[in-house]
């Protein structure tokens, strides 16, 4: 590993295998809305589910098919808590189990999370409460509709995740739009670089874009770095 960045990113957050003091109460939370039978009418306005194409749909339905893996919802918390994110936008909150994570990171950060269906956000309102959390911000509506007005009330993102629209010129547009509130330190992270032909073209653009230095491919999600200190453009690809 040429790269001391990429090696204690290595060491340090896909490693580190402690069990940190949210984790109990956040995958208790997964394990009831796995459970829950509750039938909700929602509108999917992203690329659709592979798995349901209804609108009415069990929120336990939803769990099975939606939520963020235990893997990687704490890699998400692990890469917030170690690099001390402050300010963390989120494109696609679905039941809020990634969200949540993402707000127990630090005490001091706060969550802007956007969900296009009013119906699952308000199930997220919900689980935050249960889960005490006071510090997440919910954005209701289409993405194309809500993004820029989210982005005007924002100084600057240090980490964002985007997991809401699985189609390559959503996904490009949104990286876009996103560029305009970073900063060296900031972090975004793509889910599902792979899901199809079209996410995997976004994928190459948006690790190939000039403001990028640094990407991470760990299969499931891409990573893209800002860093100015870099002097060469780097590419990683990891098992994780």
């Amino acid at each position: 590993m040429h790269s001391p960045f990429v090696f204690e990113f290595i060491t340090n957050v896909l490693n580190d295998d402690r069990r940190y003091y949210c984790y109990n109460s956040i995958e208790h939370l997964r394990q009831q809305s796995l459970l829950d039978t509750t039938v909700i009418h929602i509108e999917d306005l992203g690329a659709g589910s592979r798995v349901h194409a209804f609108q009415e749909r069990k929120i336990s339905d939803i769990a099975a098919s939606s939520l963020k893996s235990k893997k990687f919802a704490q890699l998400l918390f692990r890469i917030a808590y170690f690099y001390k994110t402050k300010t963390i936008l989120e494109l696609g909150t679905s039941l809020g189990i990634t969200t949540a994570y993402l707000a127990s990171a630090n005490s001091n950060n706060k969550v802007i999370t956007m969900e296009g269906s009013k119906a699952i956000a308000n199930v997220a309102r919900k689980n935050f409460e249960q889960l005490q959390l006071k510090n997440i911000e919910i954005a209701e509506g289409n993405f194309d509709d809500t993004l820029q007005s989210t982005l005007e009330k924002i100084s600057s993102i240090d980490f964002a995740f985007i997991d809401g629209n699985h189609r390559k010129e959503p996904t490009i547009r949104y990286f876009e739009k996103l560029l305009t509130k970073t900063n060296a330190s900031s972090i975004l992270i793509f889910d599902d670089i792979h899901w199809s032909k079209e996410m995997e073209e976004a994928w190459i653009y948006i690790q190939s874009h000039a403001s990028v230095t640094l990407s991470i491919d760990l299969f499931f999600i891409g990573i893209v770095f800002f860093r100015t200190e870099q002097k060469a453009k780097q590419h990683f690809t990891i098992r994780f």
